[in-house]
């Protein structure tokens, strides 16, 4: 094995050890085995491109080509031409798998599914970060620099992962650098042969007894340097937490660290994607043991508000108890029933987190879990997650009434104080909306009701999915302002503006109610993901709100003629039948849960609806599938055009014909002993045989004939017989085609032959009448001839370099060459 061809097989076993630190993010791991298969493709077409030759960027345009026929081939065949040409319908599908892989690592915890987006974007990353290795260390000769894609590769696993193997990882990483440095330094030290050198006796002889020579000392003490500073830097440095979902993903423990807190931004980020999937796939299936037909299915609720967005408080969990406590300030007068609910998770939900009705009771499920009790959240131990889980829920369905919510007594101080506090950065507008739709409410239950109906009735507002989640001090204000958004603004709106009338709010996030089924079960999709404001009232406790309009199900405490009971004050908004700028019904009253996932909504996101109308493809669609198709069928048919027209220009003259180099000076007109011009030998019948001659070999060379550049004429020609199997009159043709070259090239008074063009077309028919089907097929559409067009391009773009440096020189010419001081030129 050479030694290029031996720091190919380095780099890509590099880039493949440095790749295994993804393993633990993604499962299965199956992604890894087609991986490597398309980088050993690219880089053995690498390999290939720098045999031929061809210059260096051509080497990598033809290996970014393959790599992008080949996640072609792999993701989005059915897009494409023959399965394997991208045209417009092919980028637009991985740029929606870019999209879906981006919305999985933002929604699942480590390890992730293998899903089409995530596959997409770990095959697709090994293969750029093999193309970048590749370059810098075969094509350009410098493994050294090689080290930094690498490290890009590690570092993106590194800052995800945080197992116990991770040690492993980055060994292996390590080794595959350093077995590429040293494949590297051998080719130097072979290509150089004896290092010779200042070197002191001593050192000659360790080197004649075997010993390491000095490069090879070297290169050991960087690797042994470098392996120490990437083991200590860390130690200096923050820890990574966090996984694929930033906070989401991590585990819990019993120690002091991290105990799995969500991140607010990425829950809320996740939820937006997954109202705008068009593809509402199942997340859950419940079936509860009660008269209800779906609850909201509770995942954490987000309590610290610092004015750009609401998260969880870091709290300490503890071990998950067979019986859960009742929940705060829930009172023993309050209507209660307890119900079961059995739960099943899809096998791509992933969620560190327990959906569960709230408040819950108690909790049987398999795994590692634990108990956050201030929350009462069920959170997922050191990687536990809800993947293909089924587990019971027993809970209390709470039902207050509106004269107990009225009535209930102020909540305990150290309570109010944290889930009241607001930060002073918070626009005033806020607190002042508050106030103005509040006005003239008796109660605490009053102000949330009212606030509730400003949302859902009274205030104008539209739901819409395609609004950002927003963040900021003003981004609350802004949602005021233009009146537009989903249900994580008006969580937000209302938790800000309760807790500025002083009622202890907080921001719950889960899913609404599901679709009734046919078996008794309820479906829980993607676009049932929602969040909503819980308000604490004592005696009560913790009580859900839907200020969202058109989603969910607004609870019957907050609805008129609760139960018979004490309904809300009559001036309350709620109430008002004349006044007001909408008089659009609740959510319950205007859009089913099944009207919701069929897109019968009014409100539905643009981005999750279905446009009607025709669904045929467009002018554009067809030109651009036209061209698309014209330019595949051309860049196959290149190389048969261009050896035709090559062909068509050689046999019927010598014009446009480029002379072989070694026959360029007698063919211009000079001869290489005289000096003085030959004759007929720079005359077109000189330039006609030469011009035959290149066909006749071109021809052979696509018969499966390779040339000979160290063969005379007439060595070349009794090759091309021997190999071809030629007898009669086409072996006589290539004679005589042979015999004229060299009485052009080497005879005083060359004269011309008659007949070339005929001779090397019997040579033609002859080969192609001795080869099989396979073989002229291949010498028709793929002739080996044709990689003659690289070269010239390769040639070219050498030459081009060589002027440009030539010019630069030329302006700016190097200082210090002039001569001597005291002596004249």
């Amino acid at each position: 094995m050479s030694g290029r061809a031996r720091i190919t097989v380095f780099s890509a076993a590099a880039t493949l050890m440095t790749a295994t630190a993804l393993l633990p993010l993604v499962s299965p791991v199956v992604w890894v085995f087609q991986a490597t298969l398309l980088l050993t493709v690219q880089s053995a077409v690498g390999a290939a491109t720098r045999r031929v030759p061809l210059a260096r960027p051509l080497t990598v345009a033809v290996q970014a080509l393959t790599a992008l026929a080949l996640l072609t081939l792999s993701f989005a065949h059915r897009q494409a031409l023959f399965g394997v040409v991208p045209g417009p319908d092919a980028f637009r599908h991985f740029a929606d798998l870019f999209q879906q892989g981006t919305t999985d690592v933002g929604r699942y915890s480590i390890p992730a599914p293998a899903s089409d987006g995530i596959r997409l974007m770990l095959v697709g990353g090994v293969l750029v970060i093999g193309l970048a290795v590749d370059t810098l260390a075969v094509t350009f000769r410098n493994a050294a620099p090689a080290g930094l894609p690498l490290l890009a590769l590690y570092s993106v696993a590194a800052g995800l992962s945080d197992g116990p193997s991770d040690w492993l990882w980055f060994l292996l990483a390590a080794v595959g650098y350093l077995m590429l440095l040293l494949a590297e330094g051998r080719d130097r030290l072979t290509r150089w042969g004896r290092v010779f050198g200042g070197s002191s006796r001593g050192s000659a002889r360790s080197a004649e007894a075997g010993g390491p020579l000095a490069p090879a000392r070297a290169g050991r003490r960087i690797g042994v340097v470098t392996l120490g500073l990437a083991l200590i830097v860390p130690l200096a440095l923050p820890a990574a937490q966090g996984g694929l979902l930033g906070g989401l993903g991590k585990g819990t423990g019993s120690g002091t660290g991290g105990d799995g807190t969500a991140t607010g931004v990425n829950l809320l980020v996740s939820l937006r994607d997954s109202l705008n999937s068009v593809d509402d796939r199942q997340v859950l299936s419940e079936r509860t043991d009660g008269t209800s037909s779906g609850t909201y299915l509770r995942i954490v609720s987000l309590d610290d508000f610092d004015g750009i967005t609401w998260k969880p408080s870091d709290r300490r969990h503890e071990a998950l108890p067979d019986s859960l406590p009742d929940p705060t300030g829930l009172g023993q007068d309050v209507r209660r029933t307890e119900v079961t609910t059995r739960i099943a998770a899809a096998d791509w939900y992933a969620q560190s987190w327990l959906p569960m009705p709230y408040p819950p009771s108690g909790v049987r499920v398999e795994g590692d879990w634990r108990y956050e009790p201030v929350d009462m959240a069920v959170v997922g131990d050191h990687g536990q997650d809800t993947h293909g889980l089924t587990y019971e829920v027993s809970s209390l369905e709470v039902q207050p009434t509106a004269q107990q919510l009225a009535a209930a007594p102020a909540p305990p101080d150290d309570l109010e104080r944290e889930y009241t506090a607001l930060p002073k950065s918070l626009p005033s507008v806020v607190a002042k909306t508050a106030r103005e739709v509040t006005a003239g409410s008796a109660s605490h239950y009053q102000e949330a009701v009212a606030l509730q109906n400003y949302f859902t009735q009274t205030g104008g507002f539209t739901y819409d999915t395609t609004v950002q989640v927003g963040s900021g001090f003003e981004a609350i204000a802004r949602f005021l302002r233009d009146k537009r958004g989903f249900c994580v603004h008006f969580s937000f709106a209302m938790a800000a503006m309760a807790r500025s009338l002083g009622i202890p709010a907080r921001v719950a996030v889960g899913f609404a109610p599901g679709t009734q089924q046919a078996d008794g079960s309820v479906s829980v999709g993607l676009k049932d993901a929602h969040a909503w404001p819980e308000l604490y009232f004592q005696g009560v406790g913790w009580t859900r709100f839907e200020p969202t309009p058109t989603r969910g199900s607004v609870p019957a405490y907050t609805l008129p003629d609760s139960s018979g009971n004490s309904v809300p004050d009559p001036a309350l908004p709620s109430r008002s039948t004349s006044a007001g700028p909408s008089t659009a019904p609740s959510a319950s009253e205007s859009c089913s849960a099944v009207d919701r996932k069929n897109g019968g909504c009014a409100s539905e996101s643009p981005e999750a609806a279905v446009t009607p109308g025709g669904g045929g493809p467009g002018t554009s669609d067809v030109l651009a599938w036209t061209l698309g198709g014209l330019a595949a069928i051309g860049l196959v048919l290149s190389p048969l055009l261009w050896r035709v027209r090559r062909r068509a220009v050689r046999l019927g003259g010598a014009r446009g014909h480029a002379l072989p180099a070694g026959a360029r000076e007698h063919a211009e007109g000079t001869d290489p002993r005289t000096g003085a011009p030959p004759g007929a030998r720079g005359g077109p019948a000189v330039r006609h045989t030469l011009a035959v001659w290149d066909e006749l070999t071109c021809t052979a060379w696509d018969f499966g004939i390779l040339p000979d550049d160290s063969l005379t004429p007439r060595g070349a020609a009794a090759r091309i017989v021997r190999r071809g199997g030629l007898t009669g009159e086409p072996a006589a043709s290539v004679h005589r085609v042979a015999n004229a070259v060299e009485q052009v090239l080497y005879a005083p008074h060359p004269y011309p032959a008659a007949g070339l063009a005929a001779d090397a077309r019997l040579v033609t028919a002859a080969l192609r009448a001795s080869a099989n089907r396979r073989a002229r097929l291949r010498a028709t559409f793929a002739p080996r001839s044709a990689v003659r067009v690289l070269w010239a391009a390769s040639a070219r773009w050498t030459e081009t370099k060589t002027r440009l440096s030539t010019a630069k020189t030329r302006i700016h010419p190097r200082r210090g060459t002039g001569h001597p001081r005291g002596q004249e030129g």
